[in-house]
């Protein structure tokens, strides 16, 4: 059996662009990515904590040290320039595996979606 996992998030980040005009996904500062642990083109679920929807897309990294978090494509409609969101990625994983497995979560500064030393 193989369970899915939460392996990586990002918790409340501020949404600094939404992008109607570009292909679907979305852009999140390459800093932020790398320590979350997510991948280009990786699927990950976004939450909005301000007005409760929640999308499937992929990530694109964005410029690194920029605090970029933007919703791309038709999610743009559902998600606006200062909401909050939490980002998530998951991965299956054996029972055995996910007793141990550590996910990688990270508290950005939700003013300015730097990461917090």
């Amino acid at each position: 059996m193989q369970l899915e996992i939460m392996k990586s998030k990002i918790h409340r980040a501020r949404v600094t662009e939404a992008n109607l005009n570009y292909i679907g996904s979305i852009t999140i500062d390459a800093d932020l990515a790398d320590a979350a642990g997510l991948y280009a083109n990786e699927k990950v679920a976004v939450v909005n904590i301000t007005n409760g929807e929640r999308i499937e897309t992929y990530v694109i990294k964005g410029e690194r040290g920029s605090g970029k978090i933007g919703i791309n494509g038709a999610a743009a409609h559902k998600f606006s320039v200062n909401d909050l969101v939490i980002i998530m990625a998951y991965a299956h994983m054996s029972p055995e595996e996910a007793l141990t497995f550590k996910p990688k979560v990270i508290f950005p500064d939700s003013d300015t979606n730097k990461l917090l030393t």
